[in-house]
């Protein structure tokens, strides 16, 4: 299988790296298109992949090509790519608010799969959902999801709505968590700690967090109940949340990252 990737940004280059080394590729290189001169030379020095610089030499050939370039890129990219693809070939798009409709319309094409991807990805601990067009086999989403999980975890999801929906919780979501670290990192130092040990203290909290729920079947909810004791510290900073109504505030948020996503793709049928 000739797998060839179009953008080198980071969550281009995040999934070449990861897909680069899976067995589906066997001993072949994955192809990777960039037009910037000094990202080309910067991933031919790495010898991992195959760099091109003209779609010409590289998309005729393919066999599933990755589209990793920003959404506003997409009706140029769509415009050179058109007259050099065929009907064998798979689309994956790693774009945010780019439809499937669209891109079958712009690129004359059946097989394509959307996908929703998050920066923890570049750290292996990615997770990306992803949804298909009706052209696309399961064989072929089954090898899809074989490479999306090189970069951590993926999501099957039945419609295009979730993915909307994802981008609200996952896509956009480690956003959310460097916000809460970035207010207790504040909170950290003025209360008179170094910036290092208010890294420590913050990075470490989160790290441990999040480890004791994925390793129990209990919820944040009960969680919070056993570290919380009645008229102690951890309650008197739980009520202040919830006076403060930080609850509904953190929901609100999902949803307006959820509701761009929709305005996103409407605005680019």
């Amino acid at each position: 299988m000739k797998l060839l990737v179009i953008g080198a940004g980071n969550m281009g280059l995040t999934y070449s790296e990861g897909m680069a080394k899976s067995p589906l590729l066997s001993k072949k290189k994955l192809q990777i298109f960039d037009t910037d001169p000094t990202k080309i030379a910067s991933l031919k020095t790495t010898g991992i992949f195959d760099v091109y610089e003209n779609l010409e030499d590289c998309l005729p050939e393919a066999d599933m090509v990755f589209i990793a370039v920003k959404p506003y890129h997409a009706d140029d990219l769509f415009d050179k790519m058109k007259p050099m693809i065929n009907d064998g070939q798979i689309f994956v798009s790693l774009m945010a608010g780019v439809t499937i409709g669209n891109i079958q319309e712009n690129l004359g094409v059946k097989k394509v799969v959307r996908t929703m991807p998050n920066l923890p990805a570049q750290v292996g601990k990615g997770v990306t959902s992803y949804t298909e067009s009706e052209e696309v086999s399961r064989i072929e989403l089954l090898m899809i999801r074989n490479l999306l999980d090189t970069t951590g975890a993926s999501i099957h999801v039945e419609t295009e709505n979730f993915i909307d929906a994802s981008t609200g919780i996952s896509g956009s979501g480690p956003a959310y968590v460097f916000y809460f670290m970035q207010s207790m990192l504040e909170a950290a130092m003025k209360m008179g700690f170094s910036d290092y040990d208010s890294k420590v203290l913050v990075s470490n909290t989160f790290e441990g967090a999040v480890e004791l729920f994925n390793r129990s079947d209990i919820s944040p909810q009960l969680w919070m109940d056993r570290v919380a004791s009645k008229g102690g510290t951890t309650r008197a900073a739980l009520d202040s949340m919830e006076d403060n109504n930080v609850n509904e505030l953190i929901k609100d948020a999902a949803y307006a990252a959820f509701d761009r996503a929709v305005e996103l793709g409407e605005a680019g049928k």
